[in-house]
């Protein structure tokens, strides 16, 4: 095969240059001066044309998440505005259940070994989860025995709690079943129950179905119990809603339970939901009330504890956290002033007791606290010693 010389011409000054015509050469990379200034000066160019594409691409894709973000915040209001219900199962948050796959056929599982699981009726066809737990000194007695024996331990002279618990999960919950435990130990029965549309019990929720629930398991403990055993109502967090409205009903009738503890409690649903941490990006909206109050109305939410405290005759305990995160502490205060200038509340013991920041109570952990069954002690002795003093 002939070699291919590569055609030169010759310059005056005696240089040579590749022709034009060799188009191999004239695309490959030269060695020549021309070669690397040209790529010196691309490159730079190329690679800052990449950055601003990026930094371009970057801010339209911040530009659509806000654009998302703030849809998403505007329709919020608007959608719980047409569909109330949507407010009613937040307030209720009945659908959660946490723990998760308990069995709540089994306290025992939730270390109850001195509690027994049954179901009433409140009304026929609607029936509703109760658990019974006796006190600690019992649980060798209780082991093995069955709904009658549990039953027959109420006419002791031992205390009994009708325990109302919060939103959210079951009367299996975590910082509930550690409050049985506590109250037990004190020598307390406890009897709580899920109310309709919680844990296993049937229906559905609404504040007159929680009020009539308890309504209904009170009068059922009142037939068991011995005329002197005492019988007291404890609340907490939305519970103390349902304990206030119960206790009216039951003074209201002239039948008051022996005391009244309300724990973690709010002055009104409007005014918890309005200092509740959800409402906190949406507080200063124009039209909040109007957005996200006026739907929990419309849905007969009230658990107005504030108008309650004006129609109870009985000793009231109200125990608050100053960390409460859920349920501001300054509600509860301010429930405790309503109540220490209530007419009806005139002439029985109205206590509040604050738990500092610095113990890490919160919400739901005041069960944690050392000094509660001087507290409960303390208290259940001077409402007895003044109901003794008045009779």
């Amino acid at each position: 095969m002939r070699k291919r010389n590569n055609p030169l011409t010759v310059e005056p000054d005696g240089g040579a240059v590749l022709l034009d015509s060799d188009t191999d050469l004239k695309h490959r990379p030269g060695r020549g001066a021309s070669g690397p200034a040209v790529g010196s000066r691309g490159a730079p160019a190329d690679r800052s044309m990449g950055k601003s594409f990026r930094r371009l691409s970057l801010v339209g894709r911040v530009r659509r998440l806000l654009f998302w973000l703030l849809l998403f915040y505007l329709s919020v209001p608007v959608v719980i505005k047409l569909f109330p219900s949507i407010q009613a199962k937040l307030v209720f948050l009945n659908f959660v259940r946490v723990p998760y796959f308990i069995d709540l056929k089994r306290p025992l599982d939730q270390g109850l070994n001195h509690t027994h699981n049954f179901y009433l009726e409140p009304e026929r066809g609607q029936k509703i989860g109760v658990w019974h737990t006796v006190p600690a000194h019992m649980w060798r007695e209780a082991q093995g025995k069955q709904g009658d024996w549990y039953h027959s331990t109420l006419s002791s002279a031992h205390p009994v709690i009708l325990y109302l618990h919060g939103n959210a999960g079951t009367r299996g919950g975590d910082h509930r079943v550690e409050l049985y435990k506590v109250l037990s130990s004190f020598g307390y029965h406890i009897v709580t129950f899920d109310y309709r549309g919680w844990g296993d019990s049937d229906g559905s929720p609404s504040e007159w179905a929680m009020t009539s629930d308890a309504l209904f398991l009170y009068d059922w403990l009142k037939h068991k119990l011995e005329d002197k055993t005492a019988l007291y109502v404890w609340g907490h967090s939305l519970g103390t809603g349902v304990a206030t409205n119960l206790v009216r009903r039951l003074c209201d009738r002239g039948t008051p339970p022996d005391a009244l503890i309300l724990e973690s409690p709010f002055t009104n649903i409007r005014e918890e939901a309005k200092s509740h941490p959800f409402s906190m990006v949406y507080r200063y909206l124009p039209g909040f009330d109007w957005f996200f109050l006026d739907p929990i109305t419309e849905n007969n939410i009230r658990f107005a504890s504030d108008e309650n405290v004006n129609h109870i005759s009985c000793p009231l305990l109200i125990l608050h956290a100053e960390d409460d995160g859920v349920v501001p502490f300054h509600l509860g205060k301010k429930l405790y002033s309503l109540a220490s200038q209530s007419k009806s509340l005139s002439g029985h013991m109205v206590h509040f007791v604050p738990f500092p920041s610095s113990l890490g109570y919160k919400h739901k952990f005041i069960y944690r606290s050392p000094q509660l069954p001087n507290i409960l002690s303390d208290f259940f002795g001077s409402a007895h010693r003044q109901t003794d003093e008045s009779a």
